[in-house]
């Protein structure tokens, strides 16, 4: 009797202990479940993280081996090559004109655009010269230029007939010179668009000077009051003489250059009103008795001609009240010889 009680008190207790086991190991399973989920959803969401991309970031300084319109920037920071850049185009740039040696300071006349030049350099590729924008202010270049045209330009001299010791003397012509402004400006707008500061060098062209073609056949009168000669010249070769009666010393011949301005057969002598040596005196028509003869070549000295005479003894003298007397036939020779616009030097 005991030994089936104790036996039935076994079977229980050993009833109960595995139905406690089995609660176990649910309750196990129950909380390994629950993890593995946990475990599966935090990988999820790492992957998620580790697939966001971020935006790239422009170097700090300026790459290697790269140059802004020839400047090296390599390894400066914007700002700097900014200041480099600027600083390079700042540079004058010298003008050569001739021998005269300018410089020009690129700053006055043009806008170099660095800060964009430089921001396009941080993200270029080793060995990459970047061009400069640079903004040209072409009427401050072309003023410029004309100030130096003004200094440089000078016209051309003709040969020209002087009087010396009594004799006519022809002058050598003088070349003139001339700045090619559009050249100059086209140089100098290239130079500063492309930074070069290399030397800008023109030379201006040489300028004849108005024509002289026939100077040395221009007929030329010399009219020497000391010696009361007339001298035709053909260009600096003597071609006549003549003598003549020039001006009394209280009416003298006036000295200096003048010019033939009008040319009279058989004048009329009109007295001169304004000179007391005429008062009284009527006019001559023409004919033996006329004071001027047959020929009168007035010239722009007032009141003044070269003409023949009714007084041949006076010639050689100085007798006239200015004018120059020449003997009628002496004058009417010289008449068909010259012509209006001769030059006459009386020396």
């Amino acid at each position: 009797m005991r030994r089936l009680l104790f036996v039935a008190l076994f079977a229980s207790g050993f009833i109960a202990a595995g139905v406690f086991s089995g609660a176990v190991i649910a309750d196990v399973t129950t909380s390994t479940a629950t993890t593995t989920v946990a475990t599966t959803t935090t990988a999820t969401t790492t992957t998620s993280e580790t697939t966001t991309t971020a935006a790239p970031v422009a170097p700090t300084v300026v790459p290697r081996g790269v140059r802004v319109a020839g400047v090296r920037i390599a390894g400066l920071t914007p700002a700097d090559a900014v200041t480099a850049v600027r600083s390079a185009f700042g540079r004058p740039l010298e003008i050569d004109v001739d021998r005269l040696k300018l410089l020009l300071d690129p700053t006055r006349f043009a806008s170099a655009y660095a800060s964009t030049a430089v921001a396009r350099a941080r993200v270029s590729d080793s060995g990459t010269n970047v061009p400069l924008v640079v903004a040209v202010r072409g009427r401050a270049v072309a003023a410029w230029v004309a100030g130096v045209a003004a200094r440089v330009d000078r016209p051309g001299v003709a040969a020209t007939l002087k009087i010396t010791g009594g004799n006519p003397r022809i002058t050598a012509p003088v070349l003139g010179r001339k700045l090619a402004q559009a050249k100059l400006r086209a140089r100098i707008v290239a130079a500063l668009t492309s930074n070069s500061r290399l030397p800008v060098r023109v030379h201006s062209a040489a300028v004849k000077p108005a024509t002289t073609v026939g100077l040395t056949a221009v007929p030329t009168i010399v009219v020497n009051r000391s010696q009361n000669r007339l001298y035709l010249f053909d260009g600096t070769k003597l071609y006549r003489t003549f003598p003549v009666a020039t001006g009394q010393s209280i009416y003298p011949t006036p000295a200096g250059t003048w010019h033939i301005v009008v040319k009279w057969k058989n004048p009329w002598w009109y007295p001169p009103t304004q000179d007391s040596w005429a008062q009284g005196l009527k006019p001559v028509p023409p004919g033996p008795g006329n004071p001027l003869g047959t020929r009168w070549m007035g010239l722009d000295a007032p009141g003044v001609g070269i003409h023949g005479t009714d007084e041949p003894s006076s010639i050689g003298y100085s007798a006239s009240h200015g004018c120059i007397r020449m003997q009628v036939p002496d004058a009417e020779w010289l008449f068909d010889h010259v012509d209006i616009g001769t030059t006459v030097y009386v020396v």
